[in-house]
């Protein structure tokens, strides 16, 4: 499965909300040294309830908007 996600990273709370096709994901990690990427994975493998290494960040590793593949 291929999902887009939008992280924002810096919020006050994890939290994951669906718009749409797209995934919105608030982060408390900073976005840097990929301490927002590791957080965004383990939040993912939580929610959809699968081993974190079934998830991939394939677009975006630098950006906020990315393309992710859950296998």
């Amino acid at each position: 499965m291929i999902i887009n996600v939008k992280v924002i990273a810096g919020a006050k709370q994890n939290k994951i909300k669906k718009e749409g096709e797209r995934f919105k994901v608030y982060l408390t990690a900073p976005p840097v040294e990929g301490k927002a990427n590791k957080m965004l994975i383990e939040i993912l493998a939580d929610y959809f309830k699968v081993k974190k290494n079934k998830i991939s960040i394939i677009k975006g590793t630098l950006s906020s908007n990315k393309t992710i593949e859950i296998t």
